[in-house]
């Protein structure tokens, strides 16, 4: 039977696991979307806060919507707790608290991720290597996907990961299609303009659904 204590921490350990790549999908679409803009891209920037749920918090800290202060907030800061940073973290202790309930590979991978991004994001990002970091970010959790699901059994403590897993891709997901529908576009008379289709693309491909949508 498996203790209620593990079952929280697994399936916590997953929901930080999954939201740490999110955050750096997230980062990753508003990039793509702020590409359709000629002149401020601040818009897009502040949706991108708003999908995350991280808006008020960042407007106390930033007065300006750019690439630099909101990958800085969404990726490093580690006083947001929801932040790429600030997630695997967390993610870490859950792991720790639970170790024996995780085969070494699973654990040793999300060490291993907690390193290289604490490294990788020790100071601020230069605007021309955020694609890199974005890809870096989500290599790391792929590995600890990787690692989990070539290792783990499939009992309890698997589906109460995947729970955490799929919990946090829900509710992600849904913030996404929120703010796309009632912030992005301009104006109802722009559904179904060049600039809807090519935010929605940035949607998909952000969420790596883009092939499996076509």
């Amino acid at each position: 039977m498996l203790l209620g204590r593990t079952a929280n921490g697994l399936y916590w350990m997953n929901r930080y696991i999954e939201r740490a790549e999110n955050m750096a999908r997230l980062v990753d679409a508003g990039l793509r979307m702020a590409l359709t803009r000629t002149q401020s891209a601040s818009e897009e920037w502040n949706s991108v806060l708003l999908s995350a749920g991280s808006d008020v918090t960042f407007s106390q800290k930033y007065s300006d919507y750019t690439a630099a202060n909101v990958a800085d907030f969404l990726l490093r800061d580690t006083s947001n707790p929801s932040s790429t940073m600030a997630s695997i973290e967390t993610a870490r202790n859950n792991a720790r608290m639970v170790r024996t309930a995780l085969t070494r590979e699973t654990w040793e991978s999300i060490n291993e991720a907690w390193m290289s991004l604490k490294r990788m994001l020790a100071k601020p990002i230069d605007e021309r290597d955020l694609p890199s970091v974005l890809d870096a970010i989500k290599r790391e959790t792929a590995l600890i996907r990787g690692s989990f699901y070539g290792t783990m059994l499939r009992n309890e403590i698997f589906d109460f990961s995947q729970l955490g897993t799929y919990v946090e891709r829900a509710d992600n997901t849904a913030r996404i299609l929120d703010v796309k529908y009632y912030v992005l576009l301009p104006s109802i008379s722009w559904v179904g303009s060049t600039l809807d289709n090519y935010q929605w693309e940035s949607i998909l491909r952000s969420v790596s659904a883009h092939r499996s949508y076509r």
